[in-house]
């Protein structure tokens, strides 16, 4: 595959300011500080708050982010949507503004036979011509075999977001589907069980951009032959790594207040509703930070 991607690539923060503004200055100090961590790319999806923009904040998000990029890093943006329609006109932006390859979920509203969801890719799959990541869910979850068979009907549906715990099992089952063109699976879910899906073939992880350039060492060091350095290395940040991955409710704000005490954000504001944290998850996330600062 000639657009082959693999490696770190971390779910930018959206910083608000108090009155609810994306701080587009903020933004091009996220997107240096992930080029600067080594990261392969960048992504816009559900932990840069994409469903609560509006769909002009979403285009100025993305086309300052593949312009703050310069070419440097892949861009991908998330194109869910409840109908084809709506999926194929966020997907044909994606494009234009200069994505490298777009996100997309089955739709979670109700309850959509399998045939629809298979028909929902391919419709996409056909209207654009830069890669898919199709995105495995908890809410509606795409099969290791459902994956395969899309990967074959096109070629633009050639990578997998595996996200749907236990992830191990999902990656095993791909990784022996003999005799198929298999899609390139990643692994989602926070990076919680990165070592573990590389070891069962996974080529990158998409975490959020609080700490990339840890996952960047980890992940370059497996692949440089040492898995006992890269296993202990990783293993030191995992609370951490637990802690930023509580869910999307608190997930919006942990990370920005991180990017915040590293000079990255001036702010660190999540859009509501959210699920703010308390003072002693403040003070715990502290804690985690300042052990591995020593």
């Amino acid at each position: 595959m000639s657009n082959f991607m693999s490696g770190v690539f971390p779910i930018l923060s959206t910083p608000f300011d108090s009155n609810d503004n994306i701080i587009f200055s903020d933004v091009e100090s996220e997107v240096e500080y992930a080029i600067d961590s080594g990261v392969s790319g960048v992504a816009i999806a559900l932990a840069s708050e994409v469903y609560k923009l509006t769909n002009s904040e979403r285009d100025e998000l993305l086309k300052r982010v593949v312009n703050y990029s310069n070419n440097k890093i892949k861009v991908c943006m998330n194109t869910t949507a409840e109908s084809t329609k709506l999926c194929i006109e966020y997907s044909k932006k994606a494009q234009d503004f200069g994505a490298d390859a777009v996100m997309i979920a089955p739709p979670s509203f109700g309850g959509v036979d399998s045939n629809e969801i298979k028909k929902y890719f391919i419709n996409v799959a056909e209207k654009i011509e830069i890669p898919i990541f199709m995105q495995d869910v908890f809410d509606t979850p795409i099969s290791p075999e459902l994956a395969v068979e899309l990967s074959q009907s096109n070629k633009n549906l050639s990578y997998l977001k595996v996200e749907v715990p236990p992830t191990l099992p999902r990656f095993n089952r791909l990784k022996n589907i003999a005799g198929s063109k298999l899609p390139i699976p990643f692994g989602g879910a926070g990076g919680l069980f990165m070592i573990e899906e590389m070891r069962r073939g996974s080529k990158g992880t998409m975490p959020v951009c609080a700490i990339p350039e840890m996952f960047v060492k980890t992940f370059n060091l497996w692949n440089e032959g040492k898995e006992s350095e890269a296993e202990e290395y990783f293993h030191k940040y995992i609370p951490l790594i637990r802690t930023l991955g509580q869910g999307l409710g608190i997930w919006n704000w942990l990370p920005k207040y991180i990017l915040k005490r590293k000079g990255v954000f001036t702010e660190a504001y999540a859009r509501e509703p959210s699920l703010k944290p308390d003072r002693n998850q403040i003070y715990e996330l502290d804690r985690m930070i300042e052990r591995l600062e020593t």
